[in-house]
């Protein structure tokens, strides 16, 4: 059974910067792509980033280019999100998500539905 397990999160001031971590397990790892995604209170779950399973892809949503970055440590099952400059619209619950397909690469994945499994998530939020 796959567990994710996010964390890094808090309460940080605009143009901050904050690294989520997704510890995955139960399957092995580096043959699938993870993802990153968002839920803002009262609003759906939006796609932020995902990298694919070899860790040369990777693949972005307009709102966060050239301001986060996903990568993945395959050696340690982990998926990072490095977030800088961030701002208030940014403050949601960050989920990490896992491909149930192997080896796809990051373009192909950027809704929820093409996720199979989900963290807990963990609590961003950005003052002005």
């Amino acid at each position: 059974q796959v567990q994710l397990v996010e964390s890094g999160g808090g309460l940080v001031q605009a143009g901050d910067s904050l690294r989520l971590s997704c510890a995955a397990s139960g399957r092995t790892f580096s043959h699938y792509a993870m993802g990153w995604f968002r839920q803002a209170p009262g609003k759906e779950r939006e796609f932020v980033a995902t990298v694919g399973w070899s860790n040369v892809d990777t693949y972005y949503a307009d709102s966060v280019k050239g301001r986060f970055t996903i990568s993945r440590d395959n050696a340690k099952n982990t998926v990072y999100l490095e977030m800088n400059n961030l701002k208030p619209e940014d403050t949601a619950v960050y989920y990490c998500a896992a491909d149930s397909s192997m080896f796809r690469s990051s373009q192909w994945l950027h809704t929820a539905a093409d996720f199979g499994f989900w963290g807990q998530g963990t609590q961003v939020t950005v003052s002005s």
